[in-house]
């Protein structure tokens, strides 16, 4: 299965292409909640929400206070715009 371009926005992928892209990124699907994500990087951990109408970012434990930050990226950004935002970290 190929995803379509980058610039493609998010509500034009299939979900089966949403799932690839995640798991290219490391991304691991909880197997109970399926719309559930989980991604480590080495600075930083995210949860990632598969929402009706946007995909809901939660870093944890971020910066010396150790607080979470949630983010929003509508599904009409483009991939490549997710992507970049997403996986620059918080």
């Amino acid at each position: 299965m190929s995803l379509p371009s980058a610039d493609t926005p998010l509500y034009n992928h299939a979900l089966p292409n949403i799932e690839e892209w995640l798991r290219s990124q490391g991304c691991q699907q909880d197997s109970e909640l399926l719309h559930c994500w989980y991604v480590q990087r080495p600075d930083w951990e995210a949860e990632l929400l598969l929402d009706v109408d946007q995909l809901t970012v939660r870093y944890t434990k971020v910066g010396t206070s150790s607080q979470d930050i949630l983010r929003s990226f509508k599904y009409s950004l483009s991939r490549e715009d997710v992507e970049q935002a997403v996986f620059s970290g918080p």
